[in-house]
């Protein structure tokens, strides 16, 4: 009786099986908690040249980030975006995230009446947490 019930469980050449089906489940359920608790990486869309700054702090949540580029050009989310819509376009990307804040990425040789044209949008927009990037 025993070997009968030994020989269930052994493959038809002898050998026994071995069954991965729980091992790809819990495979598979850690991809989906990574993959739901990864955070991702905001990019403006250009590079600048921040200025530098001997004190700084970091900013932990954020929800929008703005570049100006040396010729005044103002990019969000990887496009580059009229003065006037500005403030729509944070308004719209601060409230798929409305605990994050703003940090604006002003070259070092962009227009100070730019960084307020993005600096007045963001208020208008009711955004309280504006930063702007720099180098230490």
């Amino acid at each position: 009786m025993r070997r009968s019930m030994a020989r269930a469980s052994l493959g038809a050449s002898g050998d026994a099986q071995l069954n991965l089906t729980p091992m790809l489940d819990v495979v598979f359920i850690m991809l989906i908690f990574f993959i739901v608790t990864a955070t991702f990486i905001k990019e403006a869309g250009i590079q600048v040249l921040r200025p530098e700054a001997d004190t700084s702090i970091s900013k932990p949540t954020v929800a929008v980030i703005v570049a100006v580029s040396e010729s005044g050009d103002i990019w969000i989310d990887k496009k580059r975006v009229d003065p006037g819509a500005v403030r729509a376009n944070i308004e719209r990307l601060h409230a798929e995230n409305p605990k994050g804040g703003i940090v604006i990425q002003a070259d070092r040789k962009s227009k100070y009446e730019v960084l307020k044209t993005v600096l007045d949008a963001s208020r208008a927009a009711g955004v309280t947490e504006v930063a702007v990037s720099t180098e230490r």
